[in-house]
């Protein structure tokens, strides 16, 4: 879990620089992946009933929203290789995701869905440190099945990997889909304890008892 530094009196260090870089970063690269990203279905709709609004969609029409989802692409994979670097040689997963196990899971989840779970700045559950590791792997499908979408020759033996250009469209989708519901329920978490926020932009906050 992570483990917050002391800054003076009344005050932890609760986010590193690192973590909210990348963080607002991702959330920027994401938000335009995901809206040019619906734009594109529309253009092809796995399931036709299934169609995103105008307005919550980015690029005015398929090419342009070609080269909005390619530019946020390369930004999501440079800060992800980042973030990704930063927490395997520093120690963020281990502190922040570990340890995870199913006994935990469902002790955290039984005490969430009876409003009992208590929660420290700094510190994750572990059904925040199992969502964590989810959209980790969410966003690592995510780009592997975007990368045999958009170069299906080229990457051929990735396309192949994921059973064939259609399949892969799928995986992709809903590989999306888990990242936006992931997205739906930090926003949730964040209304219900506004107070995680501010250290998310200033990395620091009061110490609790």
């Amino acid at each position: 879990m992570t483990v917050p530094s002391t800054l003076r009196r009344g005050r932890i260090r609760i986010h590193p620089l690192v973590v909210r870089v990348t963080h607002w970063v991702n959330a920027y690269a994401m938000i335009c992946m995901i809206m040019s990203g619906w734009k594109i279905y529309d253009a092809s709709p796995l399931f036709p009933p299934l169609f995103f609004p105008a307005w919550t969609t980015l690029g005015g029409w398929l090419g342009g929203a070609i080269a909005w989802h390619l530019a946020a692409m390369w930004l999501l994979v440079a800060n992800g290789l980042l973030y990704l670097a930063y927490g395997l040689i520093g120690g963020h997963f281990r502190r922040s995701f570990l340890p995870l196990s199913p006994a935990a899971i469902w002790q955290d989840l039984k005490a969430a869905l009876s409003f009992k779970l208590g929660h420290r700045l700094g510190h994750y559950n572990a059904v925040q440190r199992l969502l964590y590791v989810a959209v980790l792997l969410a966003g690592v499908l995510a780009v592997a099945s975007g990368l045999a979408l958009w170069k299906p020759v080229q990457l051929n033996f990735l396309s192949s990997l994921f059973g064939g250009y259609e399949i892969t469209r799928r995986v992709h989708f809903v590989a999306m889909s888990g990242i936006v519901g992931f997205v739906v329920v930090h926003l949730a978490l964040v209304l219900l304890v506004p107070r995680t926020l501010p250290p998310m932009i200033t990395g620091t906050a009061k110490d609790e008892p």
